[in-house]
């Protein structure tokens, strides 16, 4: 999804230009960082809202660490598309315990589905390339899906470093075809931008039975998870060293109207390396994550489990939040593994309306693939080789780099770009939004 942000990119330009080193500012009490949201998408149209971070540092005792942080964004495409989401975090909330609350209403015409598991599910990207030959629409690999998630994580002191924690998270999905009437609003027939009454991948699958009919428009997906978390990081936001490990499992029992019994596990590893002190790191995650049992619903494979959300969504592989540079959601499957390696540098610190900032880059590689495949019959596979390869997954593998535009240590403006190694993974993407990948 191409998108671009030129408020973040001027106010980067600004802050360059008026750097001042100095002694960081201690915070206390009550600060927020804000921003307009203004991005651009061909599909989806302008993005327009606003998004404010407020933290609650107490008597400045634990600066950079806070006591309360609430998250606000409410934004909305030209198109429809929307994301309406309030989180909060805190460890003083309940003393001795962690306490992390997400509300969200994410609204999305155009979600990314390119099949399952991996490159065993062949991208056509002719299909939906408007000056080839070959053109369909260019909606082939798109549906419409609505989201409503109400969760709640708590984490609690163990012994040492080591940490319980458990949490619910109550999910509501509404999927259908793409709303062909409202994309062709304004537009007559011989508009190359027209949409043609032709199937796209979704409506494919559930022709052929690859999506059944019990969960083809959405469903209600209640989980409960439980586990282990180890963590020696010295900073949340942006660490310079320590190790941040955890090992989950997830379950989705069929209670409150459920459709599915389904059980996951997770496992995930992040490291992190001081080279230069205060100045550049290298951080590397290795995570794993498999279905144990029972029948995950299509529109629920995408989701990643982690114990706490760097942004609004947490799926893939593929996107923003797990192998950037690869199509969104390219990479479903119902077991893999994926992985980042990250070089971060903050190259200049300075001041700015009384508070701390620095401006950080980054390089990084990251890759996954699928471990354990959606079961697909054969028959089917051998119907519609223009739809499917057997025995073609292999890593996805992609590499780019990043900005960072960070005030008091936590609220974090990010921008990344990552390049796909292999064209069956698309060509680029760019990332905006906030916090560091993890």
């Amino acid at each position: 999804m191409k998108r671009t942000v030129i408020f973040s990119m001027l106010l980067c330009a600004f802050f360059m230009a008026n750097a001042q080193e100095k002694q960081q500012i201690t915070k206390t009490g009550w600060n927020f960082g804000g921003l307009p949201t203004i991005t651009f998408d061909s599909d989806l149209g302008f993005q327009y809202g606003a998004m404010v971070n407020v933290y609650h540092y107490g008597d400045g005792s634990r600066f950079p660490k806070y006591n309360h942080s609430l998250y606000f964004e409410v934004s909305r495409f030209t198109k429809g598309s929307g994301i309406n989401r309030f989180f909060y975090d805190s460890d003083k909330l309940i003393e001795g315990l962690q306490t992390s609350l997400d509300l969200s209403y994410l609204s999305d015409q155009a979600y990314d589905f390119f099949g399952f598991n991996g490159y065993d599910a062949v991208y056509q990207p002719d299909w939906i390339d408007q000056e080839a030959s070959a053109y369909k629409t260019r909606m082939y690999y798109k549906y419409d899906r609505k989201l409503f998630r109400a969760k709640l994580d708590l984490q609690g002191k163990l012994a040492g470093n080591f940490r319980w924690t458990t949490g619910f998270n109550f999910q509501n999905f509404k999927v259908d075809e793409i709303d062909r009437d409202k994309f062709n609003k304004g537009k007559d027939e011989n508009d190359k931008d027209y949409l043609k009454p032709i199937d796209g991948l979704y409506t494919i699958y559930k022709n052929l039975g690859i999506i059944n009919t019990e969960e083809k428009d959405g469903g209600f997906v209640p989980t409960f998870k439980a586990g282990l978390v180890f963590d020696t990081r010295d900073n949340r936001p942006n660490p310079m060293k320590g190790v941040w490990t955890e090992a989950v499992i997830e379950v989705a029992p069929k209670i409150l109207g459920a459709e599915s019994y389904f059980t996951r596990a997770t496992f995930i590893h992040r490291q992190y390396f001081t080279i230069v002190p205060k100045d550049l790191s290298l951080v590397y995650r290795l995570a794993y994550q498999t279905t144990l049992g029972g029948d995950v619903p299509f529109f629920y494979k995408s989701q990643v489990m982690t114990s706490f959300m760097t942004g609004a969504l947490s799926e893939g592989l593929g996107g923003g939040k797990t192998v950037r540079g690869i199509l969104r959601n390219r990479v479903i499957g119902d077991g893999f593994f994926y992985g980042n390696l990250e070089a971060r540098w903050k190259f200049v610190h300075f001041q700015f309306i009384k508070n701390n900032f620095y401006l950080g880059l980054n390089g990084f590689m990251d890759f996954g693939r699928i471990t354990k495949k959606v079961e697909i019959p054969s028959s089917i596979i051998a119907a519609n080789p223009l739809l499917f390869k057997s025995d073609a997954e292999k890593f996805h593998t992609t590499y780019g780099a990043g900005l960072r535009i960070v005030m008091n240590e936590n609220f974090v403006i990010a921008v990344d770009y990552g390049r796909a190694m292999d064209e069956q993974d698309g060509k680029s993407g760019m990332y905006i939004g906030l916090n560091y990948l993890f």
